[in-house]
């Protein structure tokens, strides 16, 4: 048994939810680490390759993304946390073409 499976895992009610949940949690992690942990240029990369990949979303897939992201963020207890949700649409361009 590795170190994840002893850990308590939700259970989502989507796979949209689920890979919507780990994207956020590894955009959260490089957003929050420090110059040792990743280097600020691999960390750029990626950061811009999503938001690349979201851009070639549809207006009605950006549109479920946005609300997943909002009752994503009214659920989440860590303030800090609550904020990058709450900033993700525009932060990495959802909002230019949601309808």
């Amino acid at each position: 048994m590795t170190c994840w499976e002893t850990a308590v895992m939700p259970v989502y009610s989507s796979l949209t939810r689920a890979l919507a949940e780990a994207l956020v949690d590894v955009l959260w992690f490089i957003d929050g680490s420090e110059d040792e942990q990743m280097d600020p240029d691999d960390a750029v990369k990626v950061l811009e390759g999503v938001a690349h990949l979201v851009s070639k979303l549809s207006s009605d897939q950006r549109n479920e993304l946005i609300a997943l992201l909002g009752t994503m963020a009214e659920a989440e207890a860590d303030p800090a946390r609550r904020e990058f949700l709450e900033g993700f649409p525009e932060g990495f361009g959802l909002l230019d073409d949601a309808v």
